[in-house]
């Protein structure tokens, strides 16, 4: 599924007595949201006068933002950017285009559910798989995943004997 705006984070707290604002990536890599001139908080265009990043999160200043009670009042926020603004390479997506895709077993088309949740861990991402007779955790490396098609809404994967878990 093809999404207009993508979820990039939270505003989570101030930075600074100068109005700076913390926002916290979710789902989006720190650097591409350097790289997006325009960024959405509640849904209303924003043109940060200034990004940089520091310890995992991005520090903006924002326009009409003064001081750390104007900041402040952002806290909590969430923040989004538009797809269409933002090029990756090819075959890399974003975690909240993977959610709702229907998972299939990459040998026999057998559907296996849809992904549910993408969780981050340092070495790799990992695809929650609900829905079907069994809950699969699919680690985001070819190895595992053989196609992504989020315009048709699937994901091939390379099913491995054992990688089901049953729930009794």
């Amino acid at each position: 599924m093809e999404l207009e705006f993508i979820a990039a984070g939270q505003i989570v707290n101030t930075h600074g007595v100068r109005g700076e604002v913390k926002l916290l990536p979710q789902g989006v890599d720190p650097e591409t949201l350097l790289d997006c001139r325009t960024l959405y908080i509640a849904g209303k265009p924003v043109v940060p006068t200034a990004r940089r990043i520091h310890k995992g999160c991005v520090l903006l200043k924002l326009p009409g933002v003064e001081d750390m009670d104007g900041a402040l009042a952002l806290k909590g926020r969430a923040v989004s950017i538009r797809r269409l603004d933002v090029s990756l390479p090819e075959g890399v997506y974003f975690d909240e285009e993977l959610v709702g895709l229907t998972a299939r077993d990459a040998a026999t088309g057998e559907t296996l559910g849809q992904v549910e949740e993408v969780l981050s861990y340092p070495a790799h991402k990992v695809y929650v798989v609900r829905g079907g007779k069994d809950e699969y955790l699919i680690p985001a490396v070819p190895a595992f995943i053989a196609a992504v098609d989020v315009p048709a809404g699937t994901m091939d994967i390379h099913v491995w004997e054992g990688m089901g878990s049953h729930e009794n």
